[in-house]
């Protein structure tokens, strides 16, 4: 198996994180993250801290960092110890956070107004020709 870089390594736990895969998530001041993740991929866990992406997905967010476990028991306890040290250092905000979760995707359109009774968009729509008019 072929050794991955640090890079990615980080944009494969983001994309983790942001499909909604973290273990356990916490917000900490300044708009950063404290994450635990499990990759399947490779039976590794990891805890994930990282600011805000403003970039949607086209760089990792500054001064984001990871520590790699090979057990989830090991990276579960080193976890919770670098969350305590958060609450007594006064940066955490809260202890399961899914706030800043998928804030950019690449997975397809969105979807606008679920329970409209038409599928089709009034903008986009030809007033003198229609699908509807009789010729």
């Amino acid at each position: 198996m072929q050794e991955r870089s640090e890079e990615e390594i980080l944009s494969r736990l983001l994309e983790l994180e942001n499909s909604g895969q973290a273990e356990r998530r916490a917000e900490l001041t300044g708009e950063r993250y404290l994450t635990l993740l499990h990759d399947p991929d490779n039976g590794r866990s990891y805890i994930l801290r990282h600011g805000s992406d403003s970039t949607e997905g086209a760089e990792i967010p500054e001064n984001t960092e990871f520590y790699e476990y090979p057990a989830t028991d090991v990276a579960q306890r080193a976890y919770e110890q670098l969350l305590d040290e958060s609450r007594r250092a006064g940066e955490l905000v809260e202890d399961d956070s899914s706030e800043g979760i998928g804030d950019f995707e690449t997975s397809g359109a969105e979807i606008r107004d679920l329970y409209a009774d038409s599928d089709e968009d009034e903008l986009t729509q030809d007033p003198v020709i229609s699908e509807e008019e009789e010729p």
